[in-house]
């Protein structure tokens, strides 16, 4: 017993730990002074009005939103076909290819964003959406493709024997029963996929330009450049973004589970 209550107490304290620093920006966002203080000296909402009433942040933010949907559109669909692929096809070097497909979970950073910065630059794709949509595809297809396999893995295969015995082709049973079962695993990804697109900084620090600026690359710019008290407001309501999309993440993830039970 006296172990367990180690055990813990040491977690709570790792908890708070890894959320401490996270929940200090949110005085810190209301904070009247026109510089980062904590403990904040007064209490004013004039950063989060500077965020909604500045064209460059909303832009930026508008940015984000376009490039994360349509990357979660394209990562998902990929995803799908992917898992689809691997689950259904029995082949030689099948665990090759799963690695190859989880490499950009583990390959850092920023040897990705270099590699894609040469590449893009030969390709005219700096600065553009779809130069922004393909890297950011590439860091959120694995997330896509772990969420669905696990879905079809927990898909009895006699549902889809039994639709073909009835006449239905493999379009229909995919769009009938397939899909249907293994949604919350592909809500999941999707979802997943949204938030590693609205996020990521280091392939979108190497791939913008001034005509095109993610929200995340406007915090760190203004964060190292002008010092803007503003984005204490901004990471705050960054933060609750992905905190709300990963919570639904969670919730379809268990969907997921309760429906394979």
């Amino acid at each position: 017993m006296t172990l367990k209550r180690l055990l813990g107490v040491f977690a709570v304290i790792i908890v708070i730990w890894l959320v401490l620093p996270t929940l200090v920006i949110v005085p810190m966002s209301f904070n009247e002074a026109s510089s980062f203080n904590f403990p904040p000296k007064g209490f004013s909402t004039r950063w989060y009005e500077n965020f909604f009433t500045d064209a460059t942040w909303l832009k930026a933010l508008f940015n984000s939103l376009q490039v994360a949907v349509v990357t979660m559109i394209v990562a998902t669909a990929v995803g799908v076909l992917a898992a689809l692929g691997l689950s259904k096809v029995k082949f030689r070097g099948k665990g090759l290819l799963e690695g190859y497909f989880l490499l950009p979970l583990i390959v850092p950073g920023i040897v990705l964003a270099v590699g894609l910065y040469s590449l893009f630059l030969r390709m005219n794709l700096l600065g553009t959406l779809p130069g922004f949509v393909l890297a950011h595809t590439i860091v959120s297809l694995p997330l896509v493709i772990t969420n669905v396999m696990a879905s079809l893995q927990g898909l009895d295969p006699r549902l889809e024997q039994a639709s073909a015995s009835l006449g239905a082709g493999k379009l229909r049973t995919f769009f009938s029963i397939t899909l249907p079962l293994i949604a919350p695993g592909v809500t999941a990804g999707a979802l997943f996929a949204f938030v590693t697109s609205f996020d990521e900084v280091i392939l979108s620090l190497f791939i913008q330009s001034p005509s095109l600026q993610t929200l995340p690359v406007k915090i760190f710019n203004s964060v190292t450049q002008t010092n803007d008290p503003t984005v204490a407001a901004v990471a705050v309501i960054t933060m609750v973004t992905s905190v709300v999309v990963m919570l639904t993440a969670q919730f379809a993830s268990r969907k997921r589970k309760r429906v394979a039970a």
